[in-house]
């Protein structure tokens, strides 16, 4: 008789599940709708990213401990350890930029005489 699956696995893989929906409906979105969206995700407390980050550092303390043990190799802690600080840096990057993502959406619409003018995405280097 097979092993009931522990339902901490069930509640990953519905929530796996449930960002999959949800980057699939953000494609669908348009821009006004999906930038307040996206804010969300990305808040470095309360949104997916934060509490992401706060996962695979509660993560790395598991590992750390099964590590003193000799249970798991010590490169397990640490990479689980680095992706948590990296995450944490990132979170702080991205934090930067949550006011503008969030503004998008409730900005006024006006029509303006020529459209906006397109910001450079990439600078290229002189050789």
């Amino acid at each position: 008789m097979p092993q009931p699956i522990p339902y901490p696995v069930r509640l990953a893989d519905a929530i796996a599940h449930h960002l999959a929906r949800l980057a699939d409906q953000l494609s669908q979105l348009p821009p006004e709708q999906a930038a307040p969206v996206i804010a969300r995700v990305l808040d470095p407390e309360d949104g997916v990213l934060g509490r992401f980050t706060h996962l695979v550092a509660t993560g790395s303390y598991f590992a750390k401990d099964q590590a003193e043990r000799g249970i798991l190799p010590a490169e397990v802690w640490l990479a689980l350890g680095r992706a948590a600080n990296e995450l944490h840096d990132i979170g702080l990057d991205l934090d930067e930029h949550a006011d503008a993502l969030s503004a998008f959406g409730t900005r006024p619409t006006t029509t303006a005489a020529s459209p906006p003018a397109a910001a450079a995405l990439v600078v290229r280097r002189r050789r």
